[in-house]
């Protein structure tokens, strides 16, 4: 019996402080703006039409595609128009809980881990283990709706058995491939973002190092990443700021290590990206983690 769908929202934060699992099917879907989150994501691809952009990677998305999605990695869904059904199901983790389940020898948020060698967002299954895999997200939906007795205890086995296997599959699968980058001057770009956010950056200081004209850097940029080099320089900064804040560091000591100008421009960049004042973040962020 498979789990009913789901009413999609753009919400991108949890409910609880354990797991999540949705099964979406979108007849007309709206455009999703270039985000993160601070929870891991395993995303199962079903139907329709789609080009997955995490970071600089593009992936043309076949149905029983997965996606493992870190907290830290900028994505976006690229659903091409008049393309049909566009059907999923997304499961999201909360750090603390994920890392609980994890003992000293078998830690569950290896599949995540963009430092370990050979690491891919992408895990492109053969048919049979990939309908094994399905059945398996599709009984851990049906116990979490359901009010049978031991349903909670259910769910929390069905989960181990999920993350490891897909921690398996991660390690015994080699990079695809079908994550294609920009043949050009993005990937680097990129890399130089991630590793210079704290310096300066601009269109035109990213242009100039790079020997390209601006035109032609932001247009490519637009089409790799799916937003301008601004917004994502600043979602990039933002998403650092967030784990210093939950990492206890204060707000006014943040914004210096995270490339904003001052205080100001890091209070608006924040409140703006996710409605709620640093400080607040900060506060919900120690409860949170701490059992406040």
């Amino acid at each position: 019996m498979a789990s009913r769908n789901q009413h999609f929202t753009s919400r991108q934060h949890m409910l609880r402080r354990s797991f999540e699992i949705y099964r979406y099917c979108d007849a007309q879907p709206g455009e999703i703006s270039l985000h993160h989150h601070d929870f891991y994501e395993v995303y199962l691809f079903l139907g329709g039409h789609v080009c997955y952009n995490v970071e600089s990677r593009n992936y043309h998305l076949l149905p029983g595609d997965i996606l493992l999605i870190g907290p830290t990695e900028l994505h976006q869904p690229r659903i091409e128009k008049d393309a049909g059904v566009y059907e999923r199901m997304v499961l999201w983790l909360d750090k603390t809980f994920l890392e609980s389940l994890s003992t000293d020898a078998t830690s569950l948020t290896r599949c995540f881990d963009v430092s370990v060698p050979g690491h891919t967002n992408l895990l492109r299954l053969a048919p049979a283990v990939r309908a094994e895999f399905q059945r398996l997200l599709e009984q851990l939906a049906l116990e979490n709706e359901s009010q049978r007795y031991g349903a909670e205890v259910m769910c929390r086995g069905l989960l181990l058995q999920v993350m490891v296997e897909l921690n398996r599959m991660a390690e015994s699968l080699p990079p695809d491939g079908a994550g294609e980058k920009d043949a050009g001057v993005v990937p680097q770009v990129l890399r130089y973002i991630n590793e210079h956010y704290t310096d300066p950056l601009s269109l035109e200081l990213l242009a100039s190092k790079f020997f390209v004209s601006k035109y032609h850097l932001s247009h490519a940029f637009n089409r790799v990443v799916g937003t301008s080099v601004y917004r994502y320089i600043v979602q990039k900064r933002l998403v650092i700021a967030k784990q210093m804040l939950a990492g206890g560091v204060a707000p006014t000591d943040v914004y210096r290590h995270c490339g904003f100008g001052d205080y100001a421009n890091f209070y608006r960049a924040f409140k703006a990206e996710y409605h709620i004042s640093p400080k607040q973040y900060s506060g919900c962020a120690h409860n949170t983690f701490h059992g406040g």
